[in-house]
C-alpha cells in the first residue's frame, strides 16, 4: 500500500517546533488508491498530492490527506505512457512533470492528466538522457531542472523543455556527481541536488555555479548512507530522505546545511523512495516503496507543544 509518511516528533524537552506523524494511506496492488512501487509524492497548490506509482506506470492524485481523485497512465512509450516514472513537480499553474526514466524524457500534464507535451531522447547531447530522476519547478515556473542521473548531470529548460543550460561531470569535486538522485529549487532560485553515492547535498546558482556542499556517509547529523530526495519548503529549509539510513531516515536543515532536527525513524518506513512538501510547507509527503507497504505517510509541522520520544529516537541515543 502506498503510504504518506509524515515527520516524527522530536524528543521530549526539545524545542518548540518539530514534524509530527500525521497520517498515511496506500497499499499493495493496482487498484484506486493502492500503489506498486510508488516513487514520489508532489503537492499543488491546490492541496492536492500526486504520487509517481511506477510500477504501475501511473501518476495518481489525492486530496491532501489521502482521498482518491483520479489516476492517468499504463505502460508503453506513447503520449501519456511511462516506462517507470521515479519522480514529479507541481509547478504552481498545475501543470504535472513528470521524468520517465526508462523512456529517457520528461512529459508533462494538466492537473488532471491531459497530456502537454514531452522532451527528451536516450543520449548525453544537450537536452538527452539517461535514467533521469529528479525533476523541480523553479519559482514564478520558468525553469524546469532534471537530475540527469546516469549522465551525471543537472540539464534545465523552458517549461516546454527547450534547452537552457546544464552542469556536472563524474567525479568527487565541487560540482561533480556520481549519482544525483533528487534536485529541488528554493524560494530564493539556488538549486539543491543529492547525490545518493557520495552521500552529499550540494547547492548552486540557478546558473549551476557552486554555491555550497554538506555531509558525507556516516550515520551522525549532518551524514547519509543513501540519501535519494529532498525537498525545500518555502522557508528554505531542506528535507534530505535518506533511502540507508540507520536510525532515521530523513535529516532538516538550514539552506546553508546546519543540522535541524531528524525525521521519520526506521520504525515508520519500511523503503523510501521520495518526499515532497506542500505548497504552505506546513505538511511533508513521504513515498514508502516496499512491496508489503507501498504506503504514503505525511507529517505535519507543530510550532508548539511537545511529543513523546519515537521508539528510533530513543534507539539513537544508544549509538
Amino acid at each position: 500500500m502506498l503510504k504518506v509518511v509524515c515527520i516524527l516528533a522530536a524528543l521530549a524537552g526539545a524545542a518548540a517546533g518539530e514534524w509530527v506523524y500525521e497520517g498515511q494511506w496506500g497499499g499493495p496492488g493496482s487498484a484506486n488508491g493502492q500503489f506498486r512501487t510508488p516513487y514520489d509524492a508532489a503537492c499543488a497548490a491546490n492541496g492536492n498530492v500526486y504520487v509517481a506509482d511506477a510500477g504501475n506506470n501511473r501518476i495518481q492524485y489525492f486530496t491532501a490527506t489521502g482521498s482518491y481523485l483520479g489516476k492517468w497512465g499504463a505502460a508503453g512509450t506513447g503520449n501519456g505512457q511511462f516506462d517507470s516514472p521515479s519522480r514529479l513537480d507541481v509547478a504552481a499553474n498545475g501543470t504535472v512533470y513528470v521524468s520517465d526514466s526508462h523512456n529517457h524524457r520528461i512529459q508533462y500534464f494538466t492537473g488532471t492528466g491531459s497530456f502537454l507535451g514531452k522532451w527528451g531522447t536516450y543520449g548525453s547531447a544537450n537536452g538527452q538522457f539517461i535514467a533521469p530522476m529528479g525533476v523541480a519547478i523553479a519559482p514564478g515556473g520558468a525553469r524546469v531542472y532534471v537530475a540527469d542521473t546516469n549522465n551525471t548531470r543537472i540539464q534545465y529548460f523552458t517549461p516546454q523543455g527547450s534547452f537552457l543550460g546544464k552542469w556536472g561531470t563524474n567525479g568527487y569535486g565541487d560540482g561533480q556527481f556520481i549519482l544525483p538522485f533528487g534536485v529541488d529549487v528554493a524560494p530564493n532560485g539556488n538549486v539543491y541536488a543529492v547525490d545518493a553515492n557520495i552521500g552529499r547535498v550540494q547547492y548552486f546558482t540557478p546558473n549551476g555555479s557552486f554555491l555550497g556542499k554538506w555531509g558525507h556517509k556516516g550515520d551522525q547529523e549532518g551524514e547519509f548512507r543513501t540519501p535519494v530526495d529532498l525537498t525545500i519548503t518555502p522557508v528554505g529549509n531542506v528535507a534530505v530522505l535518506d533511502q540507508g539510513g540507520r536510525y532515521y531516515y530523513g535529516q532538516y536543515f538550514t539552506a546553508t546545511g546546519s543540522f535541524l532536527e531528524w525525521f521519520c525513524d526506521y520504525d515508520a518506513l519500511e523503503f523510501p523512495g521520495g518526499i515532497g512538501s506542500s505548497a504552505d510547507g506546513k505538511r511533508l509527503y513521504i513515498a514508502d516503496r516496499d512491496a508489503d507497504a507501498c504506503l504514503v505517510k505525511y507529517y505535519r509541522w507543530s510550532d508548539v507543544g511537545v511529543a513523546p520520544a519515537s521508539l528510533g529516537r530513543i534507539k539513537a541515543l544508544f549509538r
